[in-house]
């Protein structure tokens, strides 16, 4: 059962502001996800200086991808992340870059 429990599919939300708009910050977020399992996107906000990333998948993978957002590219510069978790929709079925 405790396996099952780690498996739980989950939604994460997640703004990232700094330097990461024009900087391939979306690409490096859907080559993470893509590469941890996860669905979602990611798209720059109006602001020039937030991307909002939206991923589901199991929980321990999002947890990794969180991390992975909050170092960000090697041309990005992170400097505020907000995070907020919820409970899956299931509505994706890859991740895309708006």
């Amino acid at each position: 059962m405790a396996a099952e429990h780690h498996q739980e599919t989950a939604r994460l939300r997640v703004l990232v502001t700094g330097r990461v708009q024009g900087v391939s910050f979306r690409y490096y977020a859907r080559r993470r996800a893509e590469g941890l399992g996860l669905v979602g996107w990611a798209r720059n906000l109006q602001d020039g200086a937030t991307v909002e990333v939206v991923a589901e998948g199991p929980r321990p993978a999002l947890a990794q991808f969180l991390q992975l957002l909050q170092t960000g590219s090697r041309r990005a510069s992170v400097t505020q992340v907000e995070v907020e978790w919820s409970v899956a929709e299931g509505k994706f079925q890859l991740f895309q870059i708006w």
